[in-house]
């Protein structure tokens, strides 16, 4: 990538759908913080750590790189590596045993492709790659053609038809074709979160294009984001981050198609294998970036009439959902975090309380 190809990615990152940064720090009661930057999973990563001298947060964080420099060729779908070849077996009616990371990665994508109905599923990288967003540069082009479409439909790949004994892996389907695109990059900063606090790292935040996740927090006060205004330059809203806490969004302002006149999100709904409409952005707040960062695919394919029911059922409390009129709905744990930035919220926050979970059938066994 050119010098100003990383520039603007760069600003993205910092300006961005999460910004992360401490409220207060008193600087001289610690070290100064430690920052390092990294290219992975299609954007910048960056990782801060507080209250820890530089020899040890420098060999903590180059830990924490070369394990998710392994995460990424591993897990990427479209280069050489694990996924690559497990894609390969699939495609030829056989198995591959995987490590046991990206089969826990699988498995547990499994069960929230289920628990989503069918809404977030990692089964779909043939639409992906007929879409064109499989690169990590915006696609160009035509749309797919709807013969091309049709044929992806009909071979209705799916999570559910994914067995996985153990470590061993193979499908009912030799349509699947896995794109973990949709959850990796949360998964892979709750791994980061670990190899941190096992290398003595009790406080960092970890920024990676659209997800944070923190450890601890900064001095007295908690770390505090912002999430973007996918309409414009500037923030929708603030919040505090609890330690251990991940924030995710999904959203067509960074990833898509343009065709047309049309800005086509890069956000396909499994069901169609069209991109989806309506959605704008969809920010998750949750225990894990795995969960936070699926989920936040899954509510934006379900969209402005459905997400509640979704939400419940993938086990999320913390949601808030902008559509294409610049409506902002929140479910109440959301809307009770929120923080007002200069000027106000861009708009009313519609609130909107989320059911019990639904009676959840089976679709994930072996």
């Amino acid at each position: 990538m050119s010098a100003r190809g990383l520039w603007r990615l760069a600003a993205l990152a910092l300006a961005a759908t999460l910004v992360a940064g401490a409220v207060q720090w008193q600087r001289h009661a610690a070290p100064a913080p430690y920052r390092e930057t990294l290219y992975l999973f299609g954007t910048l990563v960056e990782i801060e750590t507080r209250g820890v001298a530089e020899a040890p947060a420098r060999a903590a964080v180059a830990g924490v790189a070369t394990h998710l420099q392994r995460l990424h060729r591993d897990w990427h779908a479209w280069r050489p590596g694990e996924l690559g070849r497990l894609n390969a077996a699939i495609a030829a009616g056989d198995s591959l045993t995987v490590d046991p990371a990206l089969a826990d990665l699988l498995r547990r994508g499994r069960e929230l492709s289920c628990a989503s109905g069918g809404r977030f599923d990692p089964a779909i990288g043939a639409a992906i790659e007929a879409w064109g967003f499989h690169a990590d540069t915006l696609p160009s082009g035509p749309p797919p053609s709807a013969a091309r479409i049709a044929a992806l439909q009909d071979a209705r790949p799916q999570m559910r038809d994914l067995r996985i004994d153990g470590t061993r892996i193979s499908a009912r389907n030799p349509a699947i074709q896995l794109d973990l695109g949709a959850y990796a990059k949360g998964a892979a900063l709750d791994l980061a979160m670990a190899d941190l606090r096992a290398a003595g790292i009790r406080d960092a935040v970890l920024n990676a294009g659209g997800g944070v996740q923190v450890l601890g927090q900064p001095g007295a006060r908690p770390w505090r984001v912002a999430i973007r205004d996918p309409f414009q330059w500037g923030v929708v809203a603030a919040l505090s981050l609890r330690p251990g806490e991940a924030l995710h969004s999904s959203g067509n302002y960074e990833r898509f198609l343009q065709a047309g006149g049309v800005r086509l999100s890069h956000v396909l709904d499994p069901r169609s294998a069209r991109p989806v409409q309506g959605i704008v952005s969809v920010s998750v707040l949750a225990e894990t970036g795995l969960l936070a960062d699926a989920a936040s695919t899954a509510l934006t394919v379900a969209g402005a009439e459905e997400w509640p029911q979704v939400a419940a059922d993938m086990g999320v409390r913390a949601v808030l959902m902008i559509t294409e009129d610049g409506t902002l709905m929140a479910s109440p744990e959301m809307a009770a975090r929120l923080e007002p930035v200069a000027g106000g919220f861009p708009s009313k926050v519609r609130v909107v309380a989320l059911p019990g979970r639904a009676p959840r059938l089976g679709c994930a066994g072996d």
